[in-house]
């Protein structure tokens, strides 16, 4: 609730203009959008213009709405967005559109564009108006006029159009009680209540809601009452009850926990109390929404997405498992309510890798593949062959729109002019030549800037006879009757004689020349119909002395053949033309996995019905994971063959597959979604396989797991043996074993023998793993050896009543005899058991006794070899109570006390012992000494007048004796009346010069390792210390850390390397003398071998 309460607070107390500047504020708006009043149901739309000629980069558009809330994340059909670019102003234009208006779309809006350091933003306002009704069709009607006269006579009229509307009365409204709401409404709705009831002091609102804090129940059962109170800020306590059926008995229940109910509770009945704390657990947070694998190329957008269970959630961003944050350089992170996204703006190859995202309860995990960027050709230019004052058009497209390029004209460039005219429309590319003259004949080539590819086309100029010069005109036109006749341009689009081939949606105007007098008639058939339209999509033009057959939009309906015939009364003449619509190719079809691996699989499919009436190229493949809507890219280059393996996908996820085909057109619709597959492979090999045992008809086998086991898992393993020399394997398990040890029985004596291992699960078995050597079936012979733990090594102690199990490995075959003894005698059955297997003994004591303590020897004997071993046990327990406490001597508030140690230790050694002292008096015990390790003290501090006894605990590792010894007099501490003279002294003379008590010791340290140098000195008045190392003094170095403890020298060396070795010296001077000690320090380097040590 603090926090909840911290939280409302931060909304309702923010200072205007107290925002943390982000960027530069400039003015990039061209054109921003104004504010409007819109009519409730129809549609608005907002215009912001950006000049970004003078920005690096491309600038970022937000469109929010109130403060914080960002439009981009409500897109969809009531709010649209679009953005366009104008290459010659460099002016982007951005468009938020509302379709159908309504009241909640009213107040205020703002557009930010912001571009690496720059930023702009303006505001507008929206006002929402109710539709106005429809008025009548007639509206003169409902006009009438005063007076008596003529229709025409008197003014008009408009009360009629005034309608009646009914006054409404208020109903009176009934009292709420805010604060029962705001008592019973969870914290962070408490902003919402106050604004909708008029609630303005925030503060005070919630000092008064801390007063209401405690919950109390009073509830008379038999004159008792009670009262529950919460030391928390939480309101969600609901109820408080007293079950009726179990007399005496309070409940308070709390629903709907939240982490503010996470607090102590305290029950008060009459004047007794209880507490009690409610310990609330935040839920994990899952992940809904996986991540999906990107495949872009360089210089575009990557953006991953995930969602999350819970809005809030905090993530943790990796990249091939190191954590990305917002010092990353190139990342950008992104909330919106449950979704969190990881933004690239600019995508490079160094972006290549894994990407994760982690929360408390799960985790995703993406591949981002950057391809460099190719350009494909879409469309390339075509010949052309025009005439003269015609146009000339070249067109070509391709796959960037952003890419620019340049015209040559038999290798000069083209500039633009009235007649000719370049134009870039998104990916298309048109040169456009107006007005064709014999000089605009030659090649065309295009050249897209920053690519190494051009597209070359030849104008082909065809001379009419209406182009040729008049004097060349009245020499052709002799007065004569000439036959029609047909002239085709062979030419140009016509791959071949009279065929003509045309791009599906493309314009096809054939222009036939004809000559005859006087002038023919033209008639065009497509089959048997005959084409007469000069209007539509399929249209003739007959001039004079040309006819053209026009087809606006081809379809593939417009593919066949066409018969173009001329007649005058000279004659008649015939020309066929076969017209061949290509388009893109039909999707391909049953596209399927017909395999897969651990991250690969196996895809193929069948070739388009339809290749468009051009060859197929090749394929392009896209995949995602199943749930998913975005498609990567698996390949840019056309890929030739009808059969696909994808990699880089993800073991134990399901994928989906479809393709495209490409001809020299385009690109197809894409295929038919494949059934969802996983990516999963078999595990890898067993590995470490050995023999752990051979017999006359058995042999044991041992490995370890593979490597790597995948998201199949392990089901078992499948053991197999065959002869050496054979091929003929024969399995050795009916079902798969699941541990990794299996003992293979049955087997020939004397045989020679190959075994292997095999991992099995869902995908199949794995390769197998099999012994590079037979094994010959045959008892081997061992010498025993016996494999002593090390913690019996030395002396193994245990405490009486403990339990002793002792395990103690061995090895020999045949099997050994395995025998224990004690102090060279045979065990006791009674006293202490053992067991013995073909690998281990075990020695047991049920309940050890200091009658067990002892020397054991094992045994472990083949025949005439053997192996021994000494295992010493000492039982112990608490010591005995020392022996003869007496009180040896008192002066002034002094006493001496001496002792015998216990007949009794334990059986181990006495560590110690522990004094105490009572007075006749109080008769109470207190502790004087601790582990004191002489068997005599002085106690000192004796209260005159008091009578002390004395008793003293013995101590071993077992802990102290269970009874103390008693002193056998008293301590009496005597009132005296007697005036102390005390004794005249000389006084003695402190000063002396430095002297060094303890000297420094020669040492050897191993670099990389602190270490540390110490003396002791002695010297009044308080001698200076100077360190030296060679005879040069040491600095404020602060690799050296020089300590005096009351006269105890201490230099400490951080970390010391080779040059730190040396002679160092220490020098205590004062004003009557001085004195030296030194010392070798040596530093050495520990070699490879010793650290395998």
């Amino acid at each position: 609730m603090a926090g909840r309460d911290l939280c409302v607070l931060s909304l309702s107390e923010h200072v205007p203009g107290e925002e943390r500047q982000m960027s530069e504020i400039t003015g990039l708006f061209v054109e921003k959008p104004e504010s409007t009043v819109a009519t409730k149901g129809k549609n608005v739309t907002f215009v912001a213009r950006v000049d970004s000629s003078n920005l690096l980069r491309k600038p970022a558009m937000k469109w929010l709405k109130g403060k914080w809330l960002d439009l981009s994340s409500k897109a969809g059909k009531h709010l649209q967005f679009k953005e366009t670019y104008d290459r010659n102003t460099k002016i982007y234009t951005y468009e938020m559109s509302i379709i159908k208006v309504v009241e909640a779309d009213a107040g205020g809006y703002r557009c930010e564009v912001t571009s690496k350091d720059k930023c702009d933003s303006c505001t507008f306002e929206v006002t929402v108006e109710a539709a106005q009704e429809e008025q009548q069709t007639n509206i003169l009607e409902a006009f009438k006029r005063s007076g008596d006269a003529d229709e025409d006579a008197g003014e008009l009229d408009f009360s009629v159009l005034l309608k009646k509307r009914e006054v409404k009365q208020e109903e009176p409204k009934e009292e709420v009680d805010v604060w029962a709401i705001l008592s019973a409404a969870k914290p962070c709705d408490y902003e919402k209540i106050a604004f909708e009831y008029g609630i303005t002091d925030l503060r005070g609102m919630l000092k008064r809601l801390k007063k209401m804090r405690k919950v109390e129940i009073k509830k008379s059962e038999g004159e008792v009452s009670s009262r529950f109170s919460c030391h928390s800020s939480s309101l969600n306590i609901l109820l408080c009850r007293s079950l009726p059926e179990e007399t005496g008995r309070l409940v308070l229940l709390c629903s709907l926990c939240t982490l503010a109910d996470d607090a102590a509770y305290e029950c008060v009945v009459g004047e007794e109390k209880c507490f009690t704390e409610i310990f609330v657990r935040e839920p994990p947070i899952t992940i809904t929404k996986l991540l999906d694998d990107v495949h872009v190329v360089v210089g575009e957008r990557v953006e991953f997405e995930v969602e999350v269970s819970e809005e809030g959630a905090n993530v943790i961003w990796t990249k091939d498992g190191e954590e990305l944050t917002r010092e990353s350089g190139g990342y950008r992170f992104k909330k919106d309510g449950k979704k969190h996204m990881l933004i690239i703006n600019e995508a490079t190859k160094d972006d290549i890798g894994m990407f994760a995202v982690f929360t408390n309860g799960g985790h995703s995990q993406a591949e981002l593949e950057v391809e460099d960027k190719e350009l494909e050709v879409l469309q390339s230019i075509a010949d052309l062959t025009v005439k003269a004052t015609e146009q000339a058009m070249f067109k070509c497209e391709v796959s960037d729109e952003k890419v620019t390029g340049t015209w040559f004209k038999d290798g000069v460039e083209v500039k633009a002019d009235n007649r000719i005219k370049m134009t870039h429309v998104g990916r298309i590319h048109k040169l456009t030549i107006d007005d064709v003259k014999p000089g605009d004949a030659g090649d065309y080539t295009f050249v897209p800037d920053g690519y190494a590819l051009s597209l070359s086309a030849k104008l082909n100029f065809l001379a009419t006879f209406t182009s040729l010069p008049q004097k060349s005109r009245s020499i052709m036109s002799p007065a004569r009757v000439d036959p029609p006749k047909i002239h085709l341009d062979t030419t140009g689009s016509m791959v071949n004689k009279n065929t003509i081939i045309v791009v599906a949606g493309n314009k096809l105007r054939l222009d036939v020349e004809i000559t005859g007098d006087p002038a023919p008639t033209v008639c065009w058939k497509k089959g048997d119909t005959e084409i007469t339209n000069a209007e539509g999509r399929v249209r003739v033009d007959n001039r004079k002395t040309l006819s053209s057959f026009v087809i606006e939009g081809a379809e593939r309906s417009d593919e066949g053949k066409y018969f173009i015939t001329v007649t005058n009364p000279a004659g008649e003449d015939k020309a066929e033309i076969f017209v061949k619509i290509v388009d893109v190719p039909d999707p391909p079809e049953n596209v399927k996995c017909t395999g897969v691996g651990e991250d690969t699989a196996t895809i193929i499919w069948e070739p388009p019905k339809f290749d468009g009436g051009a060859p197929v190229k090749g394929y392009l493949m896209e995949r995602k994971k199943k749930g998913s809507s975005r498609w990567t890219k698996l390949n840019f280059d056309v890929y030739e063959s009808t059969t696909y393996e994808a990699k880089k996908m993800i073991e134990g996820v399901l994928y989906e597959m479809r393709v495209f085909a490409v001809n020299g057109i385009g690109i197809s619709q894409p295929s038919a979604n494949s059934k969802p597959f996983m990516p999963i492979a078999p595990t890898s090999e067993p590995t470490h396989l050995t023999v752990e045992d051979v017999t006359d008809s058995t042999c044991e086998l041992k490995w370890r797991p593979p490597e790597r086991i995948g998201a199949g898992g392990i089901d078992g393993y499948i053991i197999e043996y065959c002869k050496e020399g054979g091929t003929e394997w024969v399995q050795a398990n009916e079902a798969p074993v699941e541990k990794n040890t299996y003992k293979v029985r049955g087997l020939p004596v004397g045989e020679k023998m190959l075994f292997r291992v095999m991992a099995i699960n869902i995908a199949g078995r794995s390769p197998p793993t099999t012994l590079q050597q037979a094994v010959t079936i045959r008892e081997i012979m061992e010498r025993p050896k016996i494999r002593l733990p090390r913690q019996l090594r030395t002396k193994y102690i245990k405490k009486v009543g403990e339990k002793v199990n002792l395990v103690i490995p061995f090895q020999g075959k045949p099997r050994p005899v395995v025998t224990w003894t004690k102090d060279g005698e045979p065990l006791d059955p009674k006293a202490v058991n053992f067991r013995t297997s073909d690998v281990d003994t075990i020695l047991f004591i049920r309940s050890a006794e200091r009658a067990h303590s002892g020397k054991y020897v094992l045994s472990v004997q083949i025949e005439n070899m053997e192996d021994k071993v000494t295992v010493e046990i000492q039982i112990v327990e608490k010591p005995g109570p020392p022996l003869s406490v007496m009180v040896t001597d008192v002066w002034g508030f002094n006493a001496a006390l001496e002792w015998k140690p216990p007949k009794d230790n334990g059986n181990c050694e006495i560590s110690g012992y522990t004094i105490q002292k009572a007075d006749k008096k109080t008769k109470e015990w207190f502790t004087v000494y601790e582990h004191n390790r002489r068997p005599s003290c002085t106690v000192s501090d004796l209260v005159m007048g008091n009578d002390y006894s004395f008793r003293v605990f013995s101590e071993n590792i077992c802990g102290l004796s269970e009874e103390a010894g008693l002193s056998k007099n008293t301590a009496a501490i005597a009132k005296t009346g007697l005036r102390y003279n005390p004794v005249h002294y000389k006084e003695m003379e402190m000063n002396r010069s430095p002297k060094f008590t303890t000297p420094l010791v020669d040492r050897c340290v191993i670099a990389g390792y602190s270490a540390a140098i110490s003396c002791a000195v002695r010297g009044f008045p308080k001698p200076k210390i100077i360190w030296m190392k060679n005879k040069i003094i040491i600095s404020e170095d602060p690799k050296f850390l020089m300590q005096n403890n009351q006269g105890v020298l201490t230099l400490n060396i951080r970390k010391p390397s080779l040059f730190d070795g040396g002679m160092y010296s220490c020098k205590a001077i004062n004003d009557l003398g001085e004195d030296v000690v030194e010392c070798k320090l040596e530093v050495r380097v520990v070699t490879e071998k010793e650290e395998t040590k």
